[in-house]
């Protein structure tokens, strides 16, 4: 709460001098003028929590200095539940507030697109691929996001090789975004005859979705090849060269789309994946050079970091990267991700917090 408060004073001495800059004449001429007024508003959203907080924290001073000297019982319970209250109130208006004082990243409000693919564990893994697809899919319908698959492989058994898939709604890639790198799962897989638990795991990547302006794509750098889409076999065997794959040249990266019944609709999803690994390559460029900014995420968010451990045995999801250990697996593989994204926004937000204090 110190943290908080001091970080509320800076914001509050920031707003008086923004507004001195936002008052003057020739402020609307001014080429930052935009964004000067989107951080003033967000400095008066703050304010005026951040008054809310003092009068909260001086009421819960008031209500315990009393339950100290009040002898009634029932008075004194009385306000230990008026206490507790308020107290809960504090937590909501102080989460609040944390969320403010970080700096916005803007494309926290985009559209994510995942990437999931099997490691090691054979069929298992793949299993274990179709499990998250499913858990992300139950989160997403959760809070209201539309989910596209772009590219899939299955397997005989109903899992996943590899499948690409955007989901659509505001917000989605911060919440997501702390989904990349290594998921290790322990359990008794369906293939294992001798009932021994085996651990597999498989790779997320979250990338957010570039719009076409933000990412130029000369088409002489690609080199586009069409192929017959695979599928379950019999009537629905494409006969005709459906699916797209696209070579980035100056970069060598590959994408490939083929759940679309058109190569049209294919070549779409396939340069819309590409916009958005060529707009994180270049993301990563930039915080190679901001190495300060990157102490202060949770994580790299490389495939090659594991992450996550989901134990069926002990119905345990554990988050290596805060610690964080749960006996709810079942709810969070049926889309209840928010039991594991809250505690990682929170570490998040008090990382930065310091860092901007310090």
């Amino acid at each position: 709460m110190d943290l908080i408060l001091k970080r509320l004073d800076q914001a509050r001495k920031e707003l008086a001098r923004l507004e001195e800059e936002l008052g003057a004449p020739a402020a609307h001429a001014r080429p930052d003028f935009a964004e000067l007024s989107r951080r003033y508003t967000r400095l008066r959203e703050l304010a005026e929590l951040g008054d809310r907080l003092l009068n909260l924290l001086s009421e819960i001073r008031e209500e315990e200095e009393l339950l100290s000297t009040e002898e009634d019982e029932l008075l004194r319970e009385e306000l230990r539940r008026a206490i507790e209250k308020d107290k809960e109130r504090l937590a909501s208006l102080a989460g609040e507030i944390r969320r403010l004082l970080v700096p916005e990243r803007p494309e926290d409000r985009r559209n994510a697109i995942l990437e999931i693919r099997a490691g090691a564990g054979g069929e298992e893994s793949a299993l274990f691929a179709a499990d998250l697809f499913r858990m992300y899919s139950r989160y997403a319908e959760r809070q209201g996001w539309r989910v596209k698959v772009m590219d899939s492989h299955p397997t005989p058994l109903g899992g996943f090789k590899q499948i690409v898939f955007a989901v659509e709604g505001q917000g989605a890639y911060g919440r997501l975004r702390y989904e990349s790198g290594v998921h290790r799962v322990q359990r008794i897989p369906v293939t294992e005859s001798g009932g021994r638990i085996h651990t597999s795991t498989a790779t997320v990547a979250v990338l957010p979705e570039a719009e076409e302006l933000e990412v130029e794509i000369n088409p002489e750098d690609l080199r586009v090849e069409t192929f017959r889409a695979g599928g379950p076999g019999g009537q629905h065997m494409q006969k005709n060269e459906t699916a797209v794959r696209i070579t980035h040249v100056p970069t060598g990266i590959v994408v490939a789309c083929q759940d679309e019944r058109s190569q049209h609709r294919n070549r779409e999803q396939a340069l819309r994946l590409l916009r958005a690994k060529l707009w994180e390559l270049e993301e990563r460029r930039r915080e190679t050079e901001l190495r300060e900014a990157r102490r202060r995420q949770i994580g790299t968010g490389d495939r090659s970091e594991k992450i996550r451990t989901y134990n069926f045995p002990q119905s345990r999801v554990t988050d290596h990267r805060i610690g964080l250990t749960i006996y709810q697996l079942e709810e969070v593989l049926d889309g209840n991700l928010d039991l594991v994204i809250e505690p990682l926004l929170e570490e998040e937000l008090s990382r930065a917090l310091e860092a901007a204090s310090g």
